[in-house]
């Protein structure tokens, strides 16, 4: 387990309210989509990070974490494995405070990394899951 519950309970309820979520697309399909929208039912502002920089959920889109002009406190990873240990890199470089891998996305030297930069991190586990367990 990558993130126990008590950093999960940080990050949820003390990080900040700016999730920037990368990989989330206006393809319904996708698990970022359903997510995303969850998170904001709870009250989180969303920013979508993806190539198309598509506006989701009434949510303006960037490339990238870089392009965002705003500061970002969460950034939540929906891509695979290989690729996610550089965007838990670029987010210690945009001075997040979090770092998030869904289910299935592992990466232990990222998680290490990240860790070691001063970011609470939880890997393989599912905000939308959580974030209603914490409601309840």
């Amino acid at each position: 387990m990558y993130g126990d519950n008590e950093t999960v309970r940080r990050i949820l309820t003390e990080s900040g309210d700016t999730w920037a979520i990368v990989g989330l697309s206006n393809n319904r399909s996708r698990a970022a989509y359903g997510v995303a929208q969850v998170l904001q039912r709870f009250g989180k502002r969303i920013v979508p990070v993806h190539p198309k920089a598509e506006t989701v959920h009434g949510e303006q889109g960037y490339p990238s974490l870089a392009d965002i002009p705003f500061p970002v406190d969460v950034v939540d990873v929906f891509v695979n494995s290989d690729l996610a240990g550089a965007v838990a890199d670029q987010a210690a470089g945009v001075g997040a405070k979090a770092v998030w891998f869904q289910l299935g996305v592992v990466d232990e030297a990222a998680y290490d990394r990240a860790l070691t930069a001063g970011l609470d991190m939880v890997m393989d586990r599912c905000p939308a899951i959580e974030i209603p367990r914490l409601a309840g």
